[in-house]
C-alpha cells in the first residue's frame, strides 16, 4: 500500500493535506483498494460545516458503498468537480487527482492529532 509519509490519517481511512491555511482530504489508498473501482463520489456541499468524525460523503464501488467521515472539523471550500465525470481517479491517484474536498479547518491544530503513516499502517 502507498500511503505517503507527508501525510496525517484518521482510523476511518481519510487522509489529509495541509496547504496553505486550508486542509485538503480524500480517502487512503487502502480504502479505494478494499473498495475496488469506484462510480461515485458523493462530497459535502461547499459551504457545509462538518464535524470531525461524522459522516461527510459516500464513496460508491461496484462492491458496496462506504461513509467518507471529516478528518477534522471546518467549512468545505472546494470540492473536487472532476470526480463527478471521473470518480476513478481516487483509485487511480488517491493522494493527488482524487482528492475530494478541501476544508478550512476550525483549528489547524486538529490535524497533529491524527495518525502518522506508520501509525496508520499499524492499524490496518
Amino acid at each position: 500500500m502507498n500511503h505517503p509519509t507527508e501525510l496525517k490519517y484518521a482510523t476511518t481511512h481519510e487522509w489529509v493535506r495541509i496547504e496553505g491555511d486550508l486542509v485538503v482530504t480524500g480517502i487512503s489508498d487502502h480504502a479505494q483498494d478494499a473498495l475496488g473501482d469506484l462510480v461515485y463520489v458523493e462530497a459535502p456541499d461547499v459551504g457545509q460545516h462538518i464535524t470531525a468524525g461524522e459522516q461527510a460523503g459516500v464513496v460508491e464501488s461496484v462492491k458496496t458503498a462506504s461513509d467518507i467521515h471529516a478528518p477534522i472539523s471546518g467549512t468545505v471550500v472546494e470540492v473536487n468537480a472532476d470526480l463527478e465525470d471521473d470518480p476513478d481517479f481516487v483509485n487511480d491517484a488517491p493522494y493527488s487527482k482524487g482528492w475530494i474536498y478541501k476544508i478550512k479547518p476550525d483549528n489547524i491544530v486538529d490535524v497533529e492529532a491524527l495518525l502518522s503513516a506508520e501509525q496508520y499502517e499499524a492499524g490496518l
